[in-house]
């Protein structure tokens, strides 16, 4: 995993963890969605990352 992807896709899932866990504080439901399809999206990018990788060998 390319170390710029790698840092890439863990900021994706903080930031979307964090949204998420916002959202839910305060009650707003539209946050929380956005938070976990961030979430989602750094865990994908992240996934494609390890695919490359095992190709790689």
């Amino acid at each position: 995993m390319s170390s710029k992807e790698k840092g890439r896709a863990k900021a994706e899932q903080a930031k979307g963890k964090a949204k998420e866990t916002v959202g839910r504080a305060v009650g707003n439901e539209s946050m929380t969605a956005e938070g976990r399809a961030e979430k989602a999206k750094g865990d994908a990018r992240q996934a494609k990352e390890k695919v490359k990788d095992v190709f790689k060998r």
